[in-house]
């Protein structure tokens, strides 16, 4: 839900950050399911029919609770940021017996589980229930991505570090951000300032490594924000290999930016993509960044892009010049 105090206008959409990555996916035309637990009244059901609208499968979905869980976003423009404030206190979601869902059935024949550190955030339930898919995708044989997404408006960092470390546990790929790196996982990226333009890719290559040796997880993302303000950023992200011992850099892209929230889901996003169809590390790294900063340039938080217009802007074409 998207607020600004410089107005009266109050303007709802359905989307988080889970639902974002499934809506991506979707969109490049995978099978995409999202699994949450949302109420039965009217408001329930339109979520449900967001979701269906951008080609999301909710055969999963439990129904139950009172609430949807609201934020409030206002967007922000040159020298003033963005920011969010939170309203999910008893949402469906954060109320779901850990056990609601029957993950095994979920999980069955599934080859990719995605979770973000917000779902375990909400409550001890949510958590609980994230450890459970979590095991069950482990013993169903698909691959296990998390994105620590850590939100200090929703809990602190011993909080998250007691309940992410043992998620992110011989995960395949772990997404984070410098501040992930540190608040959730208690890593530090050295002498890392995003707001001075420039970015030391070396630190960021340690702490990945240090994660991926530390948890026994096969990939670690880093995407690197460089903020020149609320209407221009730097896009670029890193990647480290763990079997392979590379490190990969991407390309960087200069975003003017239309709407940043989702930016990261789409990243998640497209590295998932990339890697079920088999693209190389470095070939899914540029993917990734490409749908990313696409998505930026998109109003509201579902990333829309096609696969094909991913690939055109991860070859070179950013001119912007109208497709007629």
């Amino acid at each position: 839900m998207l607020s600004t105090p410089q107005c009266a206008r109050l303007t709802a959409t359905f989307a988080s950050a889970p639902p974002n990555v499934a809506a991506s996916l979707a969109h490049f035309g995978l099978d995409s399911y999202y699994v949450t637990r949302l109420p039965a009244h009217s408001i329930g059901e339109a979520a449900v029919r967001a979701l269906r609208a951008e080609g999301v499968r909710t055969d999963y979905i439990v129904r139950g609770g009172d609430r949807v869980g609201i934020y409030f976003a206002e967007t922000g423009a040159s020298q003033r940021a963005s920011t969010v404030i939170y309203d999910r206190a008893r949402s469906a979601v954060s109320e779901m017996a850990a056990g609601a869902v029957d993950w095994e059935r979920v999980m069955a024949g599934a080859s990719w589980f995605h979770v973000t550190g917000i779902t375990p955030a909400l409550s001890a339930p949510a958590a609980a229930a994230s450890a459970l898919a979590i095991d069950a995708a482990r013993r169903a044989g698909a691959r296990i991505s998390v994105d620590l997404n850590y939100r200090r408006k929703l809990w602190t960092e011993s909080q998250a570090q007691a309940t992410m470390r043992p998620l992110v546990q011989d995960a395949d790929l772990v997404i984070a951000n410098e501040e992930d790196l540190q608040a959730v996982l208690g890593v530090q990226v050295r002498g890392v300032d995003v707001t001075s333009g420039s970015l030391d890719t070396a630190a960021y290559r340690d702490a990945a490594v240090g994660v991926a040796r530390d948890f026994g997880v096969k990939a670690v993302a880093v995407t690197l924000r460089q903020s020149v303000s609320a209407s221009d950023n730097g896009w670029s992200a890193v990647l480290w290999d763990a079997p392979a011992s590379t490190f990969l850099e991407s390309q960087r892209y200069n975003v003017r930016l239309v709407d940043r929230i989702g930016g990261g889901d789409s990243f998640a996003a497209g590295l998932i993509y990339a890697l079920l169809a088999g693209r190389g590390a470095a070939a899914a790294l540029a993917f990734a960044v490409a749908a990313s900063a696409l998505k930026q340039t998109i109003p509201g938080d579902f990333n829309r892009a096609t696969v094909a217009e991913v690939d055109a802007l991860a070859a070179g074409d950013s001119s912007g010049r109208v497709q007629r």
